[in-house]
């Protein structure tokens, strides 16, 4: 059967597709894919042109998709892939969702929102008693081509 790495470059791949579509609408190639129990819940890709609304990440899609599919706010042990590292507005939402582990593809080289998800930073603010688990790294040569090709594309 496939272990835990081969699922994520799995789910990782979809999200890549997902990326893709995002970048033939004009909107960033950014991509995700939420998981419950091995099974597709919920996926999304950037859509704030299309919808005309600043909030439509692909990770706020995703987690939208899910909830509804779930029938719950609260997405507890589920997996959220996604191409490129969240933003601070993603970052809250996962956290608001108890997303039990993300898996990123490609990091910015600006500002790690993610550090935010990692235990260390709530126990020391005494924040929140939600932990995430964090891998990064997915095919992220792949998630960075595709995000750097879309910007060059843009530019």
């Amino acid at each position: 059967m496939f272990d835990l790495l081969d699922m994520d470059i799995i789910w990782m791949r979809y999200a890549i597709t997902l990326a893709s579509v995002a970048a033939l609408s004009g909107n960033v190639a950014i991509g995700a894919v939420l998981v419950y129990d091995g099974r597709l819940v919920g996926y999304g890709y950037n859509a704030a042109l299309i919808f005309h609304d600043p909030s439509a990440h692909a990770e706020i899609i995703a987690l939208r998709v899910g909830g509804n599919y779930l029938g719950n706010y609260r997405l507890l042990n589920t997996t959220l892939y996604v191409t490129m590292e969240p933003c601070i507005m993603c970052v809250g939402a996962i956290i608001n969702a108890r997303i039990h582990r993300l898996v990123c593809g490609a990091i910015g080289n600006k500002i790690r929102w993610i550090n935010l998800l990692r235990i260390n930073y709530f126990i020391d603010h005494a924040m929140i008693n939600h932990q995430c688990d964090i891998k990064t790294g997915v095919l992220s040569e792949v998630c960075s081509k595709q995000i750097r090709d879309f910007f060059k594309y843009k530019r």
